[in-house]
């Protein structure tokens, strides 16, 4: 499986963006798609995360602001991004989990900078 993220970009507090990830190869196999950032002198961690079409999960930090989505005639995973605070200023990866034993495949990061 291979990723592709698009979509970062510079944007004010406040503000919105949406991120794309398709994915190609064995893209049949692929059980699970997230999204995971790091920050500036953080470790990598998780973000928001999606099985089928319907099933999601959040972290509590971007709860309430953040809408993960899966496209599957378009082979992407988004992630919608509302109400952006400084805080979510960091490089965001996407992440797709695939065949019988889970595996993880990345994406290269795209950054995103929130700030005024």
């Amino acid at each position: 499986v291979q990723l592709q993220a698009f979509g970062g970009g510079l944007v004010q507090p406040g503000g919105s963006l949406r991120l794309s990830c398709l994915a190609s190869g064995s893209i049949f196999s692929i059980r699970r798609m997230s999204w995971y950032r790091q920050r500036p002198g953080k470790q990598r961690e998780w973000v928001a995360r999606i099985m089928g079409s319907l099933t999601t999960q959040y972290a509590d930090s971007v709860k309430g602001r953040f809408t993960i989505s899966r496209d599957f005639a378009m082979n992407t995973a988004s992630l919608q991004m509302d109400s952006l605070e400084p805080e979510d200023t960091a490089v965001y990866y996407c992440n797709a989990e695939s065949g019988n034993s889970w595996r993880d495949n990345w994406g290269q990061g795209t950054q995103v900078t929130v700030s005024s």
